[in-house]
């Protein structure tokens, strides 16, 4: 038994080892370099029954749109974010927010604290007359084996007024404003009533229960209106929800002419695979795209180990170059689309809050195809026999580091 635990220690300590060592490595192999110019869709509307649905290709585009809405705010604003950099990005929209504040807006934010552990704490002293939920670093408190408290608030969300709501896979810095491929959209109509709904609940949910002005319930009162076009997804770990990754995989079983995804992080359980896969064998047109090399190169590693079984089955994988693509977003058979927060990778699908929006439209659809496109024409397509005859350290490499799979 001893014999058995040292083994099993070893060999995590090798993975851990490994995985340290080469994120160090690359850390100082990006040190002052800049992505390259990537190309990019404008921003594009379409309409959806009583509302439009715009979608984002840029952050400046994005950014624009979302400080134009806040500056424009005669009610409401709630805001929700991943990471909220403290640089002149963060700055403005902190501005903006206080300034709607100021003139009589009632600002809600929230922002997760383990994400911004590197953010100046400076920066996260908010004005009193902001409402600014901080989801804690350690959120479990005494209920260490609850594994429901453990998820990230990975959700990025803004609502202004019942006007309009902007969601997708955009964190809040100037990175993200001109270096990082990434898509959002922006909703209005009554979508945006469901979105004010994620957020409010999401408040309620983990605000702290003593009674501050900052901090009291949010309730809100939205119209009863469903939009049957357009369907919000929350993840939702201390309910145990999670239903973006039945989303996905209810989609691709029902395709039958193209899967089009594109993932940040491609680290799914073998279900999602063989989905991908049986749509392949039934002819359906199945891509994927992710990054040639993404800001966390461990999960770079560990995604490969699922290339073999999907070039195998006739999945054409691309690889986007010179920046990093951080984009959530898949499009089936010309009319199902989805945006959002959550990429294929554990942590998403069974893990952290996420948001996903699912819209059925064939025009959204269009346009997600035409995005899918453009950033096709920036990648590199993986071949069989170009994965096939990688060198061996490397195949040495991903059979380490595979054990990882389900921490990631």
């Amino acid at each position: 038994m001893t014999v058995l635990r040292r083994t099993l220690l070893t060999v995590v300590g090798i993975q851990l080892a490994v995985a340290i060592g080469m994120s160090l490595v690359d850390s100082y192999r990006r040190r002052g370099k800049k992505p390259k110019p990537f190309p990019v869709t404008p921003p594009r509307t379409v309409p959806i029954g009583d509302g439009t649905v715009t979608t984002y290709t840029f952050g400046r585009d994005l950014y624009d749109d979302m400080l134009a809405a806040i500056d424009g705010a005669k009610r409401q604003i709630l805001f929700e974010t991943y990471i909220w950099k403290g640089d002149e990005i963060g700055e403005r929209f902190k501005a903006a927010l206080t300034a709607a504040a100021n003139r009589g807006v009632e600002v809600y934010c929230i922002y997760d604290g383990f994400a911004n552990l590197v953010v100046s704490p400076l920066f996260k002293q908010f004005p009193p007359q902001l409402k600014v939920l901080r989801y804690p670093v350690y959120a479990a408190g005494w209920r260490f084996f609850d594994l429901r408290r453990y998820g990230r608030d990975h959700r990025k969300i803004l609502v202004v007024d019942d006007d309009e709501g902007f969601v997708g896979g955009y964190n809040i810095g100037a990175a993200y404003e001109t270096e990082w491929r990434d898509t959002h959209v922006r909703i209005t109509g009554p979508g945006v009533w469901d979105l004010k709904r994620s957020f409010a609940d999401f408040w309620n949910l983990n605000r702290r229960r003593r009674i501050r002005s900052s901090e009291r319930p949010l309730l809100l009162e939205t119209a009863s209106t469903w939009e049957p076009r357009i369907r919000f997804h929350r993840n939702v770990p201390r309910l145990w929800m999670f239903p973006i990754r039945s989303m996905y995989i209810e989609a691709i079983n029902r395709a039958s002419s193209n899967v089009w995804m594109t993932s940040a992080y491609f680290l799914p359980d073998q279900d999602f695979v063989d989905a991908m896969r049986d749509a392949a064998g039934r002819g359906v047109d199945v891509r994927l795209l992710v990054p040639l090399k993404s800001n966390h190169i461990v999960a770079d590693w560990i995604s490969r180990g699922y290339f073999s079984q999907l070039l195998d089955a006739g999945v054409r994988i691309f690889r986007f170059r010179d920046a990093m693509v951080h984009a959530k977003t898949a499009t089936i058979d010309g009319t199902w689309s989805t945006v959002g927060t959550a990429n294929i990778d554990r942590l998403s699908l069974s893990g952290n809050y996420e948001i996903n929006v699912e819209v059925i439209d064939e025009a959204l659809a269009k346009t997600l195809e035409e995005i899918y496109t453009v950033d096709e024409g920036n990648c590199l397509e993986l071949t069989s026999s170009e994965w096939e005859a990688r060198d061996l350290h490397r195949k040495f490499t991903e059979f380490v580091l595979a054990p990882l799979r389900p921490l990631l």
